[in-house]
């Protein structure tokens, strides 16, 4: 187990074809459903402390204990994606750590060097998530995900999908 974050609960891509993407994922290596956020107006969200209006699709699927995250930005607007992106960067984006106790974890990295680099969610709805970086070290985002509220709900669901998955219905919009 990670001694400073816990354990990994999610693995991200970046993708330029979501959709292709998933039927890779589905087709090809038997990974589903696919839970399938289209065109998501990340709203409130901010990238070096800046607002942004990116607009992005997700797609979240669960193997075994690691929830696998598919992201494609669909505009040019700042973002952490965005970056990784116009570096020619493709593939896995970040690691997620889930927590139920975020201020509190958010804090403790902070005093350990880490800098919020981009924001998601709204403070107030149990589901806010940070991306965080030391100051030089981009190799790999290190996502923060608050699972207190409805999104730890949903998670819980796209688990539970995985479990009896027969290859039916590999992408279910939501």
């Amino acid at each position: 187990m990670n001694r400073l974050f816990g354990p990994i609960r999610q693995t991200a891509y970046l993708v330029d074809d979501i959709e292709d993407a998933m039927a890779y994922w589905s087709n090809t290596l038997g990974v589903g459903p696919f839970f399938y956020l289209k065109n998501h107006k990340a709203a409130g969200s901010l990238f070096r402390g800046q607002p942004t209006d990116m607009r992005i699709s997700l797609a979240f699927a669960q193997s075994g204990s690691l929830q696998i995250e598919l992201v494609q930005q669909l505009n040019d607007a700042p973002s952490l994606f965005k970056e990784f992106g116009d570096a020619g960067r493709r593939g896995l984006h970040h690691l997620a750590f889930w927590t139920t106790e975020f201020d509190h974890d958010v804090g403790s990295y902070q005093k350990q060097g880490f800098e919020i680099v981009q924001t998601g969610g709204m403070a107030g709805d149990n589901n806010r998530n940070v991306f965080i970086e030391r100051r030089g070290e981009t190799q790999l985002a290190i996502e923060i995900s608050e699972i207190s509220g409805s999104k730890g709900e949903f998670f819980k669901r796209v688990a539970l999908a995985a479990n009896d998955w027969d290859g039916s219905d590999p992408v279910r919009h939501i």
